[in-house]
């Protein structure tokens, strides 16, 4: 990469923005250790860095990544994969749009947890299969909307709201902090002619998660051994 040069990135428009603006300042410690799983290029370590995070990167495909900032390469479809990263030393660990990539979501989580050190956070976002969109799409092709042929063919886990509450974090011993959803009552992976129907079908359907493309989902470890609810911000 050419010396002022930015990485590329995969993610949705703006997403990296949006946590580092709107979510990372909150739980910014100056020196803090991060790690950033599925780091792919490196653009969002790179900004954790430049943000003042004591910044390790971590991904299967290392041939990707484009920057200086020490990288582990790492499978997540391994049991144990937290074990080969410093256990238990991170106030911050991020995961963009990397949990629908993996065989076992539940034992990711777990990995998750392992990495945190007492009062670190984790920051997971993943596309949001629960939104109108989604929903109509299954109604009419009984498809998965991000998850379908058309879509990336890595994505092979849906993350299912009530699922990933009530059964993949007691499971992993985590806590949900708050829940975001991005971009904020909008969808930008629908048609603009589109956009403004679902919006309006939104407003008779049952659910929590209608609107928006992506989950920003914000979690500590639990210690007692079950899921709380100590902060929740549904946007």
């Amino acid at each position: 990469m050419s010396a002022g040069a930015q990485p590329g990135t995969t993610t949705a428009p703006g997403l990296h923005e949006y946590l580092l603006r709107q979510v990372l300042p909150r739980y910014f410690c100056a020196g803090e250790r991060a790690i950033d799983l599925g780091a792919g290029s490196g653009a969002l370590a790179l900004r954790l860095r430049d943000a003042g995070w004591n910044v390790l990167a971590a991904d299967v495909n290392q041939e990707a990544y484009q920057t200086g900032i020490p990288f582990v390469r790492v499978d997540f479809n391994q049991q144990d994969f937290s074990s080969k990263l410093d256990p238990g030393s991170f106030g911050l660990v991020t995961s963009v749009e990397v949990i629908e990539h993996v065989e076992n979501p539940i034992g990711f989580l777990r990995n998750v947890r392992r990495l945190l050190k007492p009062g670190g956070v984790a920051v997971l976002t993943t596309p949001n299969v629960d939104n109108t969109p989604a929903r109509i799409k299954f109604l009419l092709r009984g498809t998965i909307r991000m998850m379908d042929v058309q879509s990336e063919q890595t994505h092979i886990t849906p993350i299912f709201w009530d699922l990933f509450t009530r059964q993949y974090l007691p499971r992993a011993e985590l806590q949900l902090l708050e829940h975001h959803l991005y971009p904020d009552r909008g969808y930008q992976m629908t048609r603009p002619g589109l956009a403004g129907s679902m919006r309006l079908l939104s407003l008779c359907l049952r659910g929590d998660c209608l609107q928006g493309d992506n989950h920003v989902i914000i979690l500590s470890a639990n210690h007692n051994g079950a899921m709380g609810h100590s902060k929740q911000v549904l946007v």
